[in-house]
């Protein structure tokens, strides 16, 4: 792995969740490995022919790319969890999380890094800015979960908790998931940064465009996810209500 990662205390990877991706993974990987930074790619359960992809990939860039095998398909926040577990054992200090599809804006990484590098402690989301490409109906649907959002952390702190690009501080996230562990699926990118912020953390908003391929692969399932992301909604709500004093006076100290 490169020197600098081995020679400071602020030891930034890439963790890249992979489900049936193999058309889309090597140009993302490629995209991201020019910046030189150690990556983790977590195979979630995919099919035989993403997983023969990526065990290629792995040996091909062997020292710079590390492969983490899920047996089973357990979902994104799963994936993201390995990941992180595994990046943490390896020394690493910090995880920057980027999709696997393409969508996220991979020139945007060195100000992840460089941002994440001057506010150690805070986790990094990205705020996406939008281009013509995004369907419509999503781009509308994300307000339901921004206005739960603000309401179940009583602020506008969080810009957008849906967006997957992002850094995490790896011993503090890892800590704050063994205490709860979140959900495995789409609801993962939401409740974690919730609960991050009602344990008095800091989140910092950094603008990215987002892109939403014509041939890209999402593996939204429109209705169990949205029971999951529902149900999700309310457990916050009534552990907002419930941790409403700490909130308060946290808010009140910041």
């Amino acid at each position: 792995m490169a020197e600098y990662v081995l020679n400071n205390d602020f030891k930034p990877a890439i963790v890249i969740p992979v489900y049936n991706h193999e058309a889309a993974i090597e140009n993302t990987l490629n995209k991201v490995l020019k910046y030189g930074y150690p990556v983790v790619l977590v195979n979630d359960g995919s099919h035989e022919k993403c997983r023969n992809v990526l065990e290629k990939l792995a040996q091909k860039h062997r020292e710079a790319v590390y492969l983490v095998q899920l047996d089973v398909n357990k979902g994104k926040g799963g994936a993201v969890k390995a990941g992180m577990r595994f990046l943490l054992s390896q020394g690493f200090s910090h995880a920057l999380q980027v999709d696997a599809d393409g969508q996220h804006n991979i020139s945007d990484l060195p100000l992840f890094i460089e941002m994440a590098k001057k506010e150690q402690s805070s986790l990094i989301c990205g705020a996406p800015i939008y281009d013509a490409s995004v369907p419509k109906h999503r781009y509308y649907s994300r307000y339901l979960t921004h206005v739960w959002v603000w309401i179940n952390t009583l602020s506008f702190d969080i810009k957008d908790s849906m967006c997957g690009f992002r850094v995490y501080p790896l011993d503090k996230i890892c800590k704050q998931l063994d205490r709860n562990d979140c959900g495995n699926r789409m609801s993962f990118d939401t409740e974690v940064v919730v609960r991050w912020l009602w344990s008095g953390n800091k989140v910092t908003n950094l603008p990215t465009k987002v892109l939403y391929p014509k041939d890209g692969v999402s593996h939204f399932k429109a209705v169990k996810d949205n029971v999951l992301i529902s149900w999700m909604h309310t457990r916050l709500f009534f552990g907002m209500v419930l941790r409403l004093p700490v909130i308060l006076w946290n808010k009140r100290h910041d």
